[in-house]
């Protein structure tokens, strides 16, 4: 009989090697995505590109009633097939796909009827663009529906833990989207219209890739209709609690794209976009890791194994931010030369934004394996009432403070500030949902990072100065960050355990050994 130290062994290992495959996805989509959001930026010019982010950003705010479906979907198929023999993944992967058909002719029906209102009545756009805005609307609804129907084999894929697919699957659609930049930059027609038709047509095709990946290599990937009303009211209930932190960060981010459109127009638009786009691929990093993370803290807790899942949750959003932290401090102190190299013209506010965005999505990933670990308990009402009532403050308050006056970037500050009052709220929770030891969380995980962070930033400040301009002083000035903060990680960041694994494989081997 395999001992649990053997197993917990075999996962690591597993995680490991699925983070590998998911960093080596992720640097190519990233360096694919960033030359083709700059093609797609130069196609289409700053007030089309807004224009597409905003009626994007509407058509996106439908995730609200599909987000919550999604959740339980991942949560249901992967704590499933972490009971093992007595799990049921078919029965949940069949609803799943049934449940999300229904949900797809749903939204399809309600985004036609408000959006076009919606585009005709409130959406700031160029004159004589309303009819291109139409089209793009329709594409972009459409667009929405096939990524909503391909979430149940998505999520099949990801439970397995065959990221080896989700890798290539997700290369894949970064060169049919940079194939559609580079198409539309040497068209003669409306650009807007073909660069929305063309995602449609990338969304279908990624949509077909893995249905026939998962009808081939798992059992439960075939969809057979049935009516299981006890699944059903367990996802129905677990989804419409959750339905309350979905809307709630979706209007935190969608819903300031609007709000930025209704105060600021479709300029500002496009420079919020291409931060997003920049901090994506910094926050790439840390999203590919909780990726092949996620089951394990799920199918732990299936299998009962809380200890581990502890660990896991702590380990995982410790790592998550210095991460997040090596990679972004290089970035926020060279962020004008960067954005001047990476675009030909950089869109006003892009730089300010940029920096908030990474912040942000720094403190978010703390709470990353904390929300993993509350949708596995599946217990999560007061969960959602709380943390989600706290998240769907950012509409109000962001609205409240840009009818004052204040500057386009103040959505992402209010955001990051909400993010840590959402930790907080997430740590006294989890106390009862799963057993967390929040004293523990915050010496071992929060204060250290904290720290490190202090280490690495405060120096940087000072020294940034003395650089010289040009590429030689961005390559010194990110060498420089980023030996520093290594060091800053290494000896304030880590347990003695993991300094001791990574100096031990630094270390030359000793000879004859």
């Amino acid at each position: 009989m395999v001992s649990m130290d053997a197993e917990h062994r075999t996962d690591g290992k597993r995680i490991a090697r699925n983070t590998l495959l998911l960093y080596g996805r992720m640097l190519l989509t990233m360096l694919i995505g960033l030359y083709t959001s700059r093609v797609v930026l130069d196609a289409l010019g700053f007030e089309d590109s807004g224009v597409y982010s905003a009626v994007g950003g509407f058509v996106a705010m439908f995730t609200v009633i599909s987000g919550s479906l999604s959740s339980a979907i991942n949560r249901f198929l992967t704590f499933e097939l972490g009971r093992g023999e007595s799990g049921r993944p078919a029965e949940v992967f069949s609803a799943a796909v049934t449940i999300q058909l229904l949900l797809a002719l749903c939204i399809i029906i309600g985004a036609e009827a408000l959006g076009l209102w919606y585009c005709s009545t409130y959406l700031k756009i160029p004159d004589g663009r309303l009819d291109a805005v139409r089209w793009v609307l329709q594409f972009s609804i459409l667009t929405f529906a096939i990524n909503l129907v391909s979430i149940p084999y998505n999520a099949a894929i990801i439970a397995h833990e065959k990221m080896k697919a989700f890798a290539g699957i997700g290369i894949g659609e970064a060169l049919a989207k940079l194939a559609v930049a580079l198409l539309i930059a040497h068209s003669a027609g409306d650009r807007l219209i073909l660069y929305a038709a063309l995602m449609c047509l990338v969304a279908l095709l990624v949509r077909v890739a893995y249905g026939l990946y998962c009808r081939r290599h798992f059992s439960e990937c075939r969809f057979r209709p049935h009516y299981d009303g006890a699944l059903l009211r367990r996802m129905a209930s677990f989804a419409g609690w959750n339905f309350i932190g979905s809307s709630s960060a979706v209007l935190r981010d969608y819903g300031g794209t609007l709000l930025i459109n209704f105060f600021h127009g479709p300029a500002v638009n496009a420079a919020r976009a291409q931060a997003q786009q920049l901090c994506g691929a910094v926050q790439g990093f840390v999203s590919n890791f909780m990726t092949a993370l996620n089951p394990q803290i799920i199918k732990s807790y299936a299998s009962d194994d809380k200890a581990y899942m502890m660990m896991l949750v702590s380990r995982g959003a410790r790592l998550s931010f210095l991460l997040m932290l090596l990679l972004g401090l290089p970035v926020i102190f060279n962020i004008d030369f960067l954005l001047a190299f990476w675009l030909k013209d950089v869109p006003p506010h892009t730089a300010l934004f940029s920096q908030l965005v990474i912040v942000f999505a720094a403190m978010e990933s703390l709470s990353h394996p904390l929300v993993t670990a509350a949708l596995a308990g599946g217990r999560i009402r007061n969960y959602q009432l709380i943390v989600g009532g706290i998240q769907l403050l950012n509409l109000p308050l962001s609205y409240l403070l840009l009818v004052r006056g204040w500057p386009p970037e103040t959505v992402t500050a209010v955001a990051i500030v909400l993010s840590q009052l959402c930790l907080f709220a997430r740590l006294a929770l989890l106390r009862g949902m799963v057993g967390l030891d929040a004293r523990e969380y915050l010496k071992g995980v929060y204060c250290r990072v904290l720290a490190v962070s202090a280490a690495a930033v405060v120096p940087m400040i000072f020294v940034q100065r003395l650089f010289p301009g040009g590429w030689a002083g961005m390559l010194l000035s990110c060498c420089i960050i980023l030996l520093w903060t290594g060091v800053c990680i290494v000896t304030l960041g880590l347990r003695p355990d993991e300094r001791s694994f990574i100096m031990g494989r630094l270390a030359p081997r000793r000879a004859g050994r």
